[in-house]
């Protein structure tokens, strides 16, 4: 097991594992509404059970290497994660996503935590290409796009059925050559 720091305040990065479907799920718990807005993984993680199934998905993605859950933990406590939904190393694409409950809201840590993810995928693994797919209302996770250097790509209309309403949805991608262009510049 590895943890990562995210910065000085003691933000750390790890991997989220099936063992931790008790927590996984109590932080669900916290941040279900809040999370539930846009994405539907709290619809997904509703007891201990399908908590382990989901990370335990995500087990079996990373062993796989077609996609990989980390979890946000500040001062002990699980408050966030980000992921690669899906990866597919031949062609060098990866699609990034987050998640984060309402405490941990306004602090930089899915930035911190995407970026470390997205240099992992270009750097260690050849990823050429990383999209980021977002809800068209969630202005939140749009400027953790526009923070990472991506670029919008174009908007599929009412192409994401969510709790009974479509949603418009967002294509942002940063390319490996603009990635690494945006870590020398900063």
């Amino acid at each position: 097991m590895y943890v990562t720091s995210l910065g000085e305040d003691g933000a750390e990065l790890r991997p989220l594992e099936p063992w931790r479907a008790e927590e996984f799920l109590a932080h669900m718990e916290r941040g279900r509404e809040f999370i539930g807005q846009y994405i539907a993984l709290p619809d997904v993680v509703k007891d201990v059970e399908s908590s382990r199934s989901y990370l335990q998905s995500y087990a079996d993605k990373a062993a796989a290497d077609t996609g990989r859950i980390y979890g946000i933990w500040t001062d002990g406590t699980l408050v966030g994660g980000v992921l690669f939904r899906t990866m597919d190393v031949a062609l060098g694409i990866a699609e990034a996503g987050c998640w984060l409950e309402p405490a941990a809201v306004g602090k930089g840590l899915v930035t911190r935590a995407a970026r470390v993810i997205i240099d992992w995928a270009v750097e260690e693994r050849g990823i050429h290409r990383v999209e980021w797919q977002v809800a068209a209302a969630n202005e939140a996770s749009i400027a953790v796009a526009r923070r990472l250097g991506m670029t919008k790509e174009g908007v599929l209309r009412e192409s994401y059925p969510y709790r009974g309403k479509r949603h418009d949805m967002e294509i942002w991608s940063v390319l490996a050559p603009e990635w690494r262009s945006g870590k020398q510049a900063s």
